[in-house]
């Protein structure tokens, strides 16, 4: 019997997506995590967007002025904007995001900390009066890592930004269908009839005009990795956002499956410790787990034995980019000597104390990259309490600023896109601004590295800013702020007939089915 037109007329105009992991948490403003990222670019707006050589360009924004030397800045809102409760986008809106947002982003921070004023003196216009000139200002407000600064209502935008909003309401081009969710399971998007999309502008990345082509968007989790292949090749999904390694040529055989790489600032392996409680409180042991750590090992432990598909040695800026350099990385050069590292280690003072180290189970990446870690403390003689759990809950523990006997942790294994490494403005995991609010877990304080991130801000060119790079990178190889593991580029896969994907990470405006 033939499909019932209806129904035909319903699945074409559905995409199906399995995301790299669930969607724990749906504020944008919330977390760092990559899921709530991509999550918030489809029911949230931005300010600029950023296009392929990051570039900052007006979205949501008709245009902007700036006067007095570079210390006011007037930014114009494009008419015609509305929320999805069918409201009008309002510049105190607007207002009242970026001040929610800068607390918990340190790009953010940095703008808000030259800013005598942010204000809204009428319905369109959202004014910055600066104590200094801060150039990087589009750049601020349209950065694609996390959090992202999206902009919600004023009456959501008020809420404490260490506490989650009570509703998903967005002016994105996608609606979140929160009666449809099956935390875990399932997340729903509908199409936002009332979305105007920008009329030009280079269609790279976050910028440009967002034309959706679908009526549905489905994310469906699906932690096992064979499963979720076996429902690509079926037709049962549409596409995967993460394609492992060792399924790819798999994949790559099937003549109905794309494989291609959209992430092309790579994926950046690391390991927190927590700089709060013993053991990792002390420097020369954070050193001595650095001189033992191998990064080929553990990238070979993602992606195989073929160097091609990896980088190391690994710093503590994205490879490739201008801030990036080897300077310093010597011992990650050489194998590690694990006696050497055992002795160092006793000379540190480890006295056996119990070190809880995290993974995540349903990212078949970082659980991987959490086995060799643990084997690596233990083979140290480290009392290794090895806690692999999904990663919702992963998350969850890591909020936890407590020492391990209530609950808390001492490491975890986690990963971030290149974009979030290339510079000091976005660079998370390198602030040493630990114990303030809004500091990224892990507590990692350094009076030194956060006068080397003024500095950059302030220096006068490219060469200065380089310069400050390779001193935080030194510095970070002493102070070790967390432990680098490697870095590779992930794939992504789906269906032949749906084309459209955009460079930097899954987007779901302008992709269709041909």
């Amino acid at each position: 019997m033939a499909m019932p037109a209806i129904v035909r007329s319903e699945e074409v105009s559905t995409l199906r997506f399995i995301p790299q992991v669930d969607l724990t948490f749906t504020d944008p403003h919330f977390t760092t995590a990559y899921p709530t990222r991509t999550h918030g670019y489809m029911v949230f707006d931005t300010l600029y967007g950023l296009d392929a050589s990051l570039r900052p360009s007006p979205q949501m924004l008709e245009g902007h002025t700036v006067d007095r030397d570079g210390k006011l800045w007037k930014l114009t809102l494009r008419t015609g904007l509305l929320w999805h409760d069918g409201e009008r986008v309002l510049a105190r809106d607007c207002v009242a995001s970026i001040n929610r947002w800068a607390k918990r982003d340190l790009f953010g921070g940095a703008l808000m900390a030259v800013t005598d004023e942010l204000s809204a003196p009428d319905d369109r216009t959202i004014q910055f009066r600066l104590k200094k000139p801060f150039p990087l200002l589009p750049h601020a407000l349209g950065k694609v890592g996390s959090p992202m600064c999206a902009m919600m209502p004023e009456r959501l935008a008020t809420t404490d930004p260490f506490k989650h909003v009570s509703e998903i309401v967005g002016s994105g081009p996608f609606r979140f269908v929160a009666a449809e969710r099956l935390q875990g399971a399932r997340n729903v998007y509908a199409r936002f009839e009332k979305y105007k999309p920008r009329d030009s502008g280079p269609q790279e990345w976050t910028a440009g005009p967002k034309i959706v082509h679908f009526d549905r968007v489905i994310w469906t989790t699906i932690p096992d990795q064979a499963t979720a292949t076996a429902a690509l090749q079926n037709n049962e999904q549409h596409w995967l956002e993460h394609a492992t390694h060792d399924l790819l040529p798999l994949m790559r055989r099937n003549p109905n499956l794309t494989v291609s790489l959209i992430e092309v600032t790579g994926d950046l392996q690391m390991m927190r410790p927590n700089h709060a409680h013993p053991p990792f409180n002390n420097p020369a042991i954070r050193r001595a787990v650095l001189s033992a750590i191998d990064q080929r090992r553990f990238m070979e432990a993602v992606v195989g034995n073929n160097p091609a598909d990896y980088y190391w040695p690994l710093g503590y800026f994205t490879p490739k980019t201008p801030m990036a350099s080897e300077v310093g990385l010597e011992p990650l050069r050489r194998p590690p000597d694990l006696e050497a590292s055992r002795q160092a280690l006793k000379a540190a003072g480890y006295a056996g104390e119990r070190v809880v180290l995290m993974a995540p189970t349903d990212l078949s990446h970082l659980k991987q990259t959490g086995d060799v870690a643990a084997d690596l403390l233990k083979r140290l003689g480290m009392n290794v309490d090895y806690v692999a759990t999904d990663f919702g809950s992963m998350l969850q523990r890591r909020n936890n600023t407590g020492p391990v006997e209530a609950g808390g942790w001492s490491c975890f294994v986690t990963a971030w896109g290149g974009m979030d490494h290339v510079d000091p403005a976005v660079h998370q995991p390198l602030r040493g601004n630990g114990g303030s609010p809004g500091a990224w877990a892990g507590s990692f304080a350094s009076p030194r590295m956060e006068e080397l991130r003024q500095a950059w801000f302030e220096a006068p060119d490219l060469a200065a800013q380089q310069a400050i790079c390779v001193d935080m990178q030194k510095l970070g190889m002493e102070q070790v702020p967390y432990f680098p593991l490697g870095a590779f580029t992930f794939s992504t896969a789906t269906r032949r007939d749906i084309v459209g994907l955009r460079n930097g990470f899954a987007m779901f405006w302008n992709v269709r089915r041909a």
